[in-house]
């Protein structure tokens, strides 16, 4: 259990969940605070937010276990050591794609057919950096699904204004994936892999995730001007405001020692903290 949590990264589920619940939240006020269902509705949501990840997360291992094996950075992961099996892997793989189909299934018949779409959107992210630098964004939008699809599960159909968080996760997501992806550079080069640091250096990449960050902070200010939400919501743009200039100085052109910080921590931070605000503010109100 323990070497298969790590495998998937368990962990970074804290990254998409929050603002899938606020997805879901959102939907309820905009529902009448109608609590019928709720308890029910919110268990499957984050049963399906489980299981997409950890799908997604398998398969992305194992498709690149031989990248993972000739990248001295990832070499030790589970399957390119052999301390997992790819016979392992594709069984869990399957398991939790059933799982989130089932799940989906539970919510609504809506949930139920865009399901296969969501899966192949999360399984064709890990096919793009073999041909495309917009792999990042493509990332980002597995994750900003998230908010979207919490909204379908509660309501049943979608609503153009919850786009806007799917928008900010997007780019949000894709800004500090290009963080992230910027240990790999030189290994990009070599392998022939597309990314945005192979393609303006790093320098170059660190600007472009700034301003996929601002852009983030300004799909958040027209999600509350589109719901109509009070002062805590601006107060925890704020705060992920300060979070994110906070993380880009945590990593420069000429030193990367900080890139784990800077997309483990404080990204785990923006996510819960802009959560516990917006939850705030739609039952202050």
């Amino acid at each position: 259990m323990r070497l298969t949590l790590e495998m998937i990264k368990f962990e970074h589920s804290v990254f998409a969940l929050p603002f899938a619940l606020t997805g879901a939240l959102l939907a309820w006020r905009d529902g009448g605070f109608d609590r019928r269902g709720l308890g029910f509705k919110l268990v499957w949501i984050v049963v399906c937010m489980v299981a997409a990840r950890s799908t997604a997360m398998a398969f992305n291992r194992v498709l690149d276990a031989e990248i993972d094996r000739r990248n001295p950075r990832t070499r030790m992961r589970h399957l390119p050591a052999g301390i997992l099996s790819r016979g392992f892997a594709w069984g869990f793989i399957a398991f939790w794609s059933v799982v989130f189909l089932f799940a989906a299934r539970e919510l609504n018949p809506l949930c139920f057919k865009l399901a296969p779409l969501a899966l192949a959107v999360l399984m064709f992210y890990s096919y793009t950096k073999r041909f495309t630098s917009l792999s990042h964004a493509v990332l980002g939008f597995s994750l900003g699904m998230a908010p979207a699809g919490a909204w379908i599960a509660m309501r049943g159909s979608l609503d153009p204004r919850i786009l806007w968080l799917t928008a900010a996760v997007t780019l949000w997501t894709a800004g500090f994936d290009i963080i992230y992806s910027c240990q790999d550079y030189e290994f990009d080069v070599e392998a022939g892999l597309f990314s945005i640091p192979r393609r303006f250096g790093i320098p170059g990449a660190l600007w472009i995730s700034r301003l996929l960050h601002v852009g983030m902070l300004l799909c958040l200010i027209m999600l509350v001007e589109a719901f109509r939400l009070g002062g805590l919501a601006w107060a925890g743009i704020a705060a992920v405001a300060g979070l994110l200039l906070w993380e880009h100085r945590l990593v420069w052109p000429h030193d990367l020692t900080r890139v784990d910080a800077a997309f483990f921590t404080m990204n785990g931070y923006v996510s819960v903290i802009f959560f516990v605000f917006w939850a705030s503010d739609i039952f202050w109100k």
